[in-house]
């Protein structure tokens, strides 16, 4: 029987539980500090086995998953050190930097133990074990940071374990994956809680920017409303990417600057355009660092039952709406009403059912 200890089993942990659980020969082990976190795992049947005791957890274990934050690696790196570990045993962790954990276990003697940092680019707007799921990772890549002193029988074991996700396991040094994450997940993040702040002071002043903020200006920012103390770890964790990061950002609006200064229209539009080529070359359905959006735009006329009639047409067909909400703003927005869901085929399926009835926006 092989054993598998996960560390923490929220929406990462628990959706590596439930992607093993079930598997033949797979015992999966849930550990957390607190008792009624425990009990959770077990009464939503996510682990086979759950504990408060880190040494119980650990000892024994094929495969140690650290889906803990950040912030929090180093300290149960330093933990496991105490323990009779498996000879063989892998231990991996979720975490979204990959360089400063991987510094980490080098400085530790892990005698017959291997440590490969992992990352798995999938996440939801959800967080905690109810928001767990067995498709959390399926189609999403799944980056390993294995150091060169890790051989390949070794790193072949963690990736055919993860073939289970149906991921795509995708390898490369912790140091790119810093720098690439930092650029297309840790910079976006930072811009979208500057701009949003920049706003808000305005509203102060003014209430109106608030009021007509609702349409496009909300989804552009929605990654500013991420949990503030797990982004203070990602960031100070990989501070000097996102320095670097953000001189380049500077620069490039230092360059919109000088455009407007000197009306330079052909500058703008150039900008404009080139970002538009970019970005339609950006894969649509695959899943990033960033968490994607199911959302469908309708055009309605203003008739009362309107709302009730497009529930029931999802409904009767059992497709899961997860938000309604009436766009007033709609400067960048294509409808009058947004229509969220938790997945791809539930958005296929609504815009299916619905493009006989209404016009339809993506």
């Amino acid at each position: 029987m092989t054993k598998i200890a996960i560390f923490g089993v929220g929406l990462m942990g628990g959706s590596l539980a439930l992607c093993f659980k079930g598997k033949p020969g797979l015992h999966i082990v849930g550990h957390s500090r607190s008792q009624a976190s425990v009990d959770k795992y077990l009464k939503r049947e996510v682990v086979d086995e759950g504990t408060t005791s880190m040494r119980e957890a650990a000892e024994g274990a094929d495969f140690i998953f650290l889906c803990v934050p950040v912030g929090n690696l180093e300290e149960y790196l330093l933990e496991l050190q105490n323990f009779n570990l498996k000879p063989g045993c892998i231990i991996t962790d979720v975490g979204s930097t990959k360089g400063s954990v991987a510094e980490a276990a080098a400085r530790l003697d892990w005698k017959d133990a291997w440590f490969i940092g992992g990352h798995p680019m999938a996440g939801s707007e959800r967080s905690g074990v109810e928001a767990a799921s067995s498709h959390l990772y399926e189609n999403a890549f799944y980056v390993l940071t294995p150091s060169e002193q890790v051989p390949e029988e070794v790193y072949g074991r963690l990736e055919e374990l993860l073939r289970l996700t149906k991921a795509q396991i995708v390898r490369v040094d912790a140091r790119k994956h810093d720098d690439i994450v930092g650029a297309i997940s840790h910079l976006p993040h930072i811009i979208a809680v500057a701009l949003v702040n920049q706003i808000a002071g305005y509203n102060r002043e003014d209430s109106l920017y608030e009021s007509l903020a609702a349409g496009g200006f909300r989804d552009i920012t929605r990654i500013a409303s991420s949990e503030p103390g797990i982004w203070r770890d990602i960031l100070l964790n990989n501070r000097q990417v996102v320095l670097r990061l953000l001189k380049d950002w500077g620069q490039e609006m230092d360059r919109f600057v000088r455009m407007l200064q000197y009306e330079d229209g052909e500058g703008i539009e150039n900008a404009f355009s080139s970002a538009k080529e970019f970005r339609s070359r950006l894969p649509e359905r695959r899943k990033g660092v960033l968490t994607s959006l199911y959302d469908v735009y309708v055009d309605v006329p203003d008739h009362p039952g309107i709302i009730g009639h497009i529930a029931s047409i999802l409904g009767d067909q059992r497709v899961n709406l997860s938000n309604i909400q009436i766009i007033e703003s709609r400067a960048d927005v294509p409808g009058i009403l947004r229509l969220s869901f938790r997945n791809q085929p539930d958005q296929d399926r609504a815009v299916e059912l619905l493009k006989p009835h209404y016009p339809i926006h993506m």
